[in-house]
């Protein structure tokens, strides 16, 4: 059993409450999740996308929940069981206690399981437990989108935790676009989703917009208007998002999923704060 490196790699977060500490504990074990599909050929099938993406491999400075991934081209026959029997052997091997629940049906087009876990919080040393004494069940969601839209494109960088394994992942433009595509369709304001635009736009990352225009007609309001998108496009569409937004409740929902010293700096968020950050688009 190799519980010692999960005690070691948690005790580098140096987390400062219960809440932190359950975020640290999930996202070592998504790292053993990645690293266990890098042992199958998951990855030549798919890429890794999403905020948890961006936190693992491009330091985003919040926690993530979900993972993400999306095939290289559509396959409405893809089984997502095969792939995680080796996560869960993977994960035996560092003391978990897991069970995996698949909810992948057939004709769905996004396939989901779900990691759950409640043994490991009693092989390790915390610090924070909940005023019961007994950490919550841990529980990871993973979706597979079998039907995505054209125009990504990857990167394959290796992932050297807790063994060194190869990640496909969807390089910078493609996660900037896919985070457009939730920032413009989602149907509900998610703060994470601006925090994560803030993180792209201070660093100018350019946007994949084959893959964005792609998206856009495949699901969302432009769905089948073949839309074609560029820089100006999204400043107009993101100007009108943003003036709908009620920036009080957007920035209660990220709180939780970034560290004390960052808490100042959610008071900026407001209409002509991502206005400005838009702009720099243009």
């Amino acid at each position: 059993m190799s519980v010692e490196i999960i005690q070691e790699r948690l005790n580098s977060y140096s987390c400062v409450s219960t809440l932190e500490e359950e975020m640290a504990l999930r996202e070592i074990t998504q790292e053993i999740i990645l690293a266990g599909l890098g042992r199958t050929a998951f990855f030549a099938q798919a890429g890794f996308q999403g905020g948890t993406c961006l936190r693992i491999f491009h330091s985003l400075n919040r926690f993530s929940e979900d993972m993400d991934f999306a095939l290289a081209s559509p396959d409405p026959a893809f089984r997502l069981a095969s792939h995680l029997d080796q996560v869960r052997q993977e994960l035996l091997v560092y003391g978990y206690e897991i069970e995996i629940d698949d909810r992948s049906e057939v004709g769905e087009t996004v396939r989901q399981a779900f990691v759950k876990d409640g043994s490991l919080g009693k092989l390790l040393s915390l610090d924070y437990r909940p005023r019961g004494g007994r950490a919550r069940k841990l529980r990871i969601k993973l979706e597979v989108d079998t039907n995505p839209p054209s125009g990504a494109s990857y990167e394959m960088p290796v992932l050297d935790y807790p063994f060194p394994a190869a990640v496909r992942i969807f390089d910078l433009p493609s996660l900037f676009a896919g985070k457009l595509h939730a920032l413009l369709c989602r149907n509900y304001d998610k703060g994470r989703d601006w925090y994560d635009f803030i993180w792209y736009t201070a660093r100018r990352t350019p946007i994949n917009h084959e893959l964005l225009s792609a998206a856009l007609d495949q699901q969302g309001p432009w769905k089948g208007h073949g839309p074609k998108t560029d820089n100006d496009w999204c400043v107009e569409e993101l100007r009108a998002k943003i003036a709908e937004i009620d920036w009080a409740q957007v920035r209660q929902d990220v709180q939780r999923f970034v560290r004390p010293h960052e808490l100042p700096s959610l008071k900026l968020w407001s209409r002509e704060f991502f206005l400005r950050q838009s702009a720099k688009l243009s």
